[in-house]
């Protein structure tokens, strides 16, 4: 039976061991590596040819490949190169029993990682390996550093308040499970993507990579292709050679869908067979592709309910809620909103290099009171624009731009918010949130993606609070 043919019917990876692909058309020497680097603690997979090699590195998305130079059909050098513009970050060790410095420098120059002449003792393979392995470990690290500043900026997760506490309690056993999937529910601008980020680097799988994607951003097709990939041809404008989709890229990473409650019911189908089989195939393609990948979700909607109107299957909702976190709104978290300011203050001093230490207790009073519809993204917003706009020490409430209410010129007194009891209070509420709403539309002269994104809301959150509000451009 061909080496090739068992990786078909490959289960689910529950760890995330180093993968190593060794390729040689003699079986004694396949069979030699494999049994030696699987007794090290790796996942060892075995090809006896270029094609067979090729095929099965598309699949698997090995660390390190392990080839011979003189081989039939596709030589070591030319597989190589197949193999890195594949994917340049999977290292390659050359083996040969035709050591010469031309074949030597041939080999580097084509990427290879180290060039080892046969007959070798399976000691040096062993450091070879190894070195190679560690080599390969910090330029995952390295991405995923990349990655997370580029996906979350600062990652600080402020848990103060009696009700976080317990999310973040919570959270900590969620990411001991390396695989699980986890459905992370509340309201826009709670912090889902960093709970997902936390999740990820507490986790086995932190040495890997952390992919975001914002569901609500492509439309059906696009986002189809960019998480499966696609093969040569498959539709107008695809790219001559194909190119791999996310789920590849993420191979033993974790994979976060942000706003999963906008993803089509017919690409929820092809979801759902990534969750439960661990395999799909690329737009256009015939081949299996098995993949190791954690998924992360997120929603701001209300899942069963979307499940009885019918925008939503019911087996996906089970199977994405295997561990589910529910993030509370901030305003029901108000012990965190003074640690928050003053964190988000500490940060824009910095970046604009301003000396901001002093918060008014009428300030404070404000902050404390607002109800802060857009949740912690808002907030964050509204620390930036004081930060930015204040020319001393204090915190002035005048630079909050909370609503004509709020937005008063601080006079150290806490902001009124009705004195009739719960009724009025309520009503007060949506009174600031009105005129904070209509004040930032204004400053942004009605443009509805950067209002959006100060308020700390989605577009369509947006509209509806317009409409609810009758306000008028």
């Amino acid at each position: 039976m061909s080496d090739t043919k068992s990786v078909d019917n490959l289960e689910s990876q529950d760890s995330v061991k180093p993968v190593i692909l060794v390729v040689d058309d003699e079986e004694t020497i396949r069979s030699c590596l494999k049994e030696a680097l699987e007794a090290e603690g790796h996942k060892v997979y075995t090809a006896e040819d270029g094609g067979n090699s090729l095929r099965l590195t598309k699949k698997v998305i090995p660390d390190l490949v392990i080839l011979d130079l003189k081989m039939p059909g596709m030589n070591g050098l030319d597989l190589l190169r197949e193999i890195k513009l594949h994917d340049q970050n999977i290292l390659v060790i050359l083996l040969t029993g035709h050591a010469s410095v031309d074949s030597a420098v041939s080999a580097m120059k084509a990427g290879a990682f180290d060039y080892l002449e046969k007959p070798f003792k399976m000691e040096h393979i062993k450091v070879v390996v190894d070195k190679a392995l560690s080599t390969q470990s910090l330029m995952r690290e390295v991405s995923r550093l990349r990655a997370k500043t580029n996906i979350t900026g600062n990652v600080n997760i402020i848990a103060v308040s009696k009700e976080m506490k317990e999310i973040f309690e919570h959270v900590k056993i969620i990411a001991q499970s390396p695989s699980s999937t986890v459905l992370i529910q509340g309201e826009s601008g709670t912090g889902k993507e960093l709970i997902a980020n936390y999740i990820h680097m507490m986790s086995a799988r932190n040495k890997y990579r952390f992919m975001e994607v914002n569901c609500a951003a492509l439309t059906e097709n696009l986002l189809e292709s960019e998480l499966f990939g696609y093969e040569k041809g498959s539709f107008t404008g695809a790219a001559t050679t194909g190119k791999a989709g996310l789920f590849e890229a993420t191979q033993r990473g974790t994979m976060f869908l942000d706003e999963i409650g906008e993803m089509s019911v017919s690409l929820q189908s092809k979801l759902l067979r990534v969750l439960q089989e661990r395999k799909f195939k690329r737009v256009g393609g015939v081949d299996d592709i098995n993949i190791d990948v954690r998924i992360i979700a997120s929603t701001n909607r209300d899942l069963e309910e979307e499940v009885k109107k019918g925008n939503f299957r019911k087996d996906l909702y089970y199977r994405l809620k295997v561990l589910p976190v529910f993030l509370c709104a901030l305003r029901d978290r108000k012990d965190d909103i003074l640690p928050l300011v003053k964190h988000y203050i500490h940060n824009f001093n910095k970046e604009f290099n301003k000396d901001v230490n002093n918060i008014p207790s009428g300030t404070e009073a404000i902050l404390k009171n607002y109800d802060w519809p857009g949740n912690v993204r808002e907030l964050k917003n509204v620390i930036e624009r004081a930060v930015l706009l204040s020319n001393s020490s204090i915190l002035s409430a005048e630079h909050l731009l909370l609503g004509s209410e709020i937005g008063a010129k601080d006079t150290g007194e806490p902001a009124r918010m009705g004195t009739g009891g719960d009724e009025e209070a309520d009503q007060s509420i949506s009174t600031i949130e009105k005129q904070h709403i209509a004040a930032i539309l204004k400053e942004t002269l009605w443009q509805m993606t950067k209002a959006s994104k100060i308020l700390g809301i989605n577009r369509t959150t947006l509209y509806n609070k317009i409409k609810h509000y009758g306000i008028k451009q």
